[in-house]
């Protein structure tokens, strides 16, 4: 199983075949209901590993007053987001850091794999185990599973090949899907796994150092040590109380398959092992030293984005992919009242809801259309169009995007809707991932993303983001807000040329807090009556930055 154990969520965090997101980069509350993310994450849990462990240094994606996680009695709830990975072009910058375990059946794997993750202390974690690949069994192979005389720990029992596609996409921050293999009849289940966002990858398996292109991908090798009578007795107590296997038939497998498969091809790879752990998660010395590393290689890998965006593009033209809604009386007329901040927030809703109503209505009319012809009542035959394209999904970027469903799902019937929650590190200045919900299947869609405000486009940048590493086709997505500064539209517009940019208004100034001049306010506080605490910040764009 693929779990994951630090997506930032703001109630459960994402993705699995159906709505990605719920955890993020190892989120699960997908929309198939297969709590992707959800079921994913793992069990995370503040502690250190022993109490005379000096305190670990803090990455910069986590909060320094908070904890990173609170629980209830049905979710870890994540409060920490994930950072950039890409640059100022868009690209995928900083990869996922991948940590390879390897060791003997029963060796203690999965808990040095958790005492880990409980001390690293950072978000977006992800736990793969190599027991998900095994291969899919004929019927021959079946029929001697059945009988203990099939030999899974041999190389050739996993597919190795599909291994390796999906370790690379997630260390490269692609969305993917695991298979979920079921021990009792020895196949893979029908649904996968879907994971996404994963800053750390701990990756284990007792054939995990078997493969070269495997090992490439590994950027720390550990081994893990235990004495072969110890793996036994675990080994016995494991399947017999979670694979329903009998005492017999275990002792035979283990004799014949397991025990062979270890002298000849698990103990050999402890060469290549970066560290050697004896006593496996009994070892706090080692697990310290793993997790101290961790970190410093997560430090390095640090990027900065916002400030970046700030100095960049000055001076341009604007793109020819933005385009901005006419500046009719009307539209002006609308702008005027929402602008002042003497306007009360019924009316500030009511004009708000008109402008985003306009604003959709014009963002159809790009979505690529093909002639079809229809017969009338009259049986008269009319040449029209249709959308060129299975369907439209709308996402939005919370808290503020939120507040433009309502007038994309007036004008266009039974739309899906997706969620990405996007907050700005105030220690950083940085955009944080913090929660994403997608339907499934989004790359086969047009993506309607919808923001209030856009300034440095820091956070805009972040959802495109998203959405292509969930194989989204960038000319399928197209950004709207109701009012956007020229800094975003260029950053945006550099970084995905491909992205179309619909607006109602655009406006040339950013001050020093990234707000934009003259701008609307705070549109999220503004539109649902609240004032953000001087802590919070949501996505960069609703804050008017």
């Amino acid at each position: 199983m693929a779990t994951t154990s630090s997506d930032s969520k703001l109630e459960g965090q994402p993705t699995d075949e159906g709505m990605e997101a719920d955890r993020s980069m190892s989120r699960s509350d997908s929309g198939s209901g297969d709590d992707s993310l959800d079921s994913l994450s793992s069990r995370v849990h503040r502690c250190p590993l022993t109490p005379s462990l000096s305190p670990r240094k803090r990455t910069t994606s986590q909060s320094k007053t908070e904890p990173p996680l609170l629980r209830t009695n049905k979710r870890t709830i994540y409060t920490a987001g994930r950072p950039p990975w890409y640059n100022v072009t868009g690209t995928t910058f900083k990869e996922a850091f991948v940590i390879g375990l390897c060791g003997g059946s029963a060796s203690g794997k999965t808990t040095v794999a958790n005492k880990i993750i409980e001390a690293l202390d950072v978000p977006w974690v992800v736990l793969l185990s190599m027991d998900s690949f095994y291969k899919v069994l004929n019927k021959e192979e079946q029929e001697l599973a059945a009988k203990n005389e099939y030999n899974f720990d041999h190389p050739d029992a996993f597919d190795f090949e599909l291994l390796v596609t999906v370790l690379r996409k997630l260390k490269k921050g692609k969305s993917i899907k695991v298979p979920v293999y079921d021990f009792t009849s020895h196949c893979r289940r029908k649904e996968w796994k879907t994971v996404y966002g994963a800053n750390v990858v701990i990756f284990e398996g007792i054939l995990a150092f078997a493969n070269k292109e495997l090992l490439k991908l590994l950027d720390m090798k550990v081994f893990v040590d235990t004495d072969s009578d110890i793996r036994l007795i675990r080994r016995l107590k494991r399947d017999i109380s979670q694979r329903g296997r009998d005492i017999s038939g275990i002792i035979k497998q283990y004799n014949k398959f397991v025990k062979p498969a270890f002298e000849q091809y698990i103990e050999p790879t402890v060469q290549v092992a970066d560290i050697v752990v004896p006593r496996g998660g009994e070892n706090f010395v080692a697990l310290d030293l793993i997790v101290q590393h961790v970190h410093s290689q997560l430090e390095k890998r640090e990027i900065t984005v916002r400030s970046a965006l700030a100095s960049a593009h000055q001076g341009q033209p604007l793109p020819k992919t933005l385009s901005v809604m006419e500046s009719t009386p009307q539209v002006r007329g609308m702008h005027t009242i929402i602008r002042n901040k003497e306007t009360n927030r019924d009316e500030f809703i009511f004009y708000s809801k008109r402008l985003m109503r306009l604003l959709i209505e014009h963002a159809l009319s790009f979505l690529p259309l093909k002639p079809v012809s229809v017969e009338t009542p009259q049986g008269g035959i009319y040449d029209g169009k249709r959308l060129s394209g299975k369907r439209i999904t709308g996402v939005s970027i919370l808290r503020a995007g939120e507040t433009m469903e309502q007038a994309l799902m007036a004008v266009c019937k039974d739309i899906r809707l997706g969620k990405i929650l996007i907050q700005t590190n105030h220690d950083t200045g940085e955009p944080e991932l913090h929660y994403l919900r997608l339907p499934k299947d989004i790359s086969e869609d047009y993506v309607i993303l919808m923001d209030s405000t856009v300034s440095t486009g820091a956070a805009a940048l972040m959802a495109v983001r998203v959405l292509l590493d969930h194989d989204v086709a960038e000319d399928k997505i197209f950004l709207l807000s109701l009012l956007m500064a020229e800094m975003g539209v260029h950053s945006v517009a550099y970084a995905f040329p491909k992205v179309r940019i619909i607006t109602t208004a655009v406006d040339k100034e950013v001050n020093d807090q990234f707000h934009i001049i003259p701008g609307i306010g705070n549109f999220g506080d503004r539109y649902f009556g609240t004032d953000a605490p001087s802590d919070w910040c949501e996505s960069d764009e609703g804050m008017d930055f």
